[in-house]
């Protein structure tokens, strides 16, 4: 097995306060709805994710590699559970959550059911290469989190620290079903340009309607502030592009990009989610007599 490290099932809760889901994030409004609308991608995302690496369990023969995929299964599991019930609060705040997911999940449904299993499973890596760059940036830079609900950065920091954890996961299961050839290299990297263009497209337009359910589509500033963010001097993609071109490599592994510091922080996060789980406990009121 190649990957530094072996994933850790973390089964924790983040008790969402729902009445901050338009603006728990410090960097505005238009920010923290660029975060949400990643999350509506998350829940069908993360079980196609699953599928298509169990579609090969049979195949993998190492034994480091078994234990980490069944790790990597239960991260997403977990992941799914808790972006569903974050999705549930941008629903009961009138964002169009329950359509733009169901428009997600019918195009997986498409790929599953038309796509041979090695192309389903070259979109999984292309998609975790994509979430573990996004997640490098979430764990990195402090800009992006600045003075955000606990609860929230909890969350992301959660994830971003398991993507990491199990970045190299989808890929060694790739290469042990499809090898390290010109035709395994040929697939993954047409697949990671399909798979980037059809995302970043809905992505963006989601985005805009997330923006525009909450009467905020016509504010210039908004929008500047969270593209300055995105692409400006020292944003998210113009710091991702050279590990996003890292995928184009021959011999590329995603353990070449080595961020395994960002795990660091992992105890004391569990900590603090655990803080949470106290006050929702002394918060609950008891039931009349």
């Amino acid at each position: 097995m190649t990957a530094a490290i072996l994933p850790v099932r973390r089964n924790l809760q983040f008790y969402l306060p729902q009445n901050k889901i338009d603006n728990w994030n410090g960097g505005g409004e238009h920010w923290t709805q660029f975060m949400n609308t990643l999350s509506i991608f998350f829940p069908a995302g993360e079980r196609f994710f699953m599928k298509s690496v169990r579609n090969y369990r049979n195949q993998i023969i190492d034994a480091e590699l078994k234990k980490a995929v069944s790790a990597f299964i239960g991260q997403e599991a977990f992941h799914t559970r808790e972006h569903e019930e974050y999705n549930e609060a941008m629903a009961n705040a009138g964002i169009p959550v329950n359509e733009l997911e169901g428009q997600v999940q019918t195009l997986l449904d498409f790929v599953d059911e038309k796509l041979p299993n090695s192309v389903k499973l070259a979109v999984t890596v292309s998609l975790e290469h994509l979430t573990a760059m996004l997640a490098d940036v979430v764990m990195g830079d402090e800009r992006f989190m600045k003075d955000a609900d606990p609860h929230y950065k909890a969350l992301w920091q959660w994830h971003a620290m398991e993507e990491t954890e199990h970045k190299g996961v989808a890929y060694d299961v790739y290469e042990t079903a499809m090898g390290k050839g010109l035709k395994a290299y040929a697939i993954r990297t047409s697949v990671f340009l399909a798979a980037n263009v059809i995302f970043w497209s809905l992505f963006y337009r989601y985005y805009y309607l997330v923006v525009k359910s909450r009467g905020e589509h016509k504010n210039i500033k908004g929008w500047a502030k969270s593209f300055r963010l995105q692409f400006g001097r020292g944003g998210v993609f113009p710091t991702l592009f050279g590990d996003w071109l890292s995928f184009f490599k021959f011999s590329f592994h995603p353990w070449d990009i080595n961020n395994v510091e960002v795990l660091d922080g992992a105890e004391d996060l569990m900590k603090l989610v655990d803080q949470f789980a106290e006050t929702a406990k002394l918060n609950i009121k008891p039931k009349a007599a």
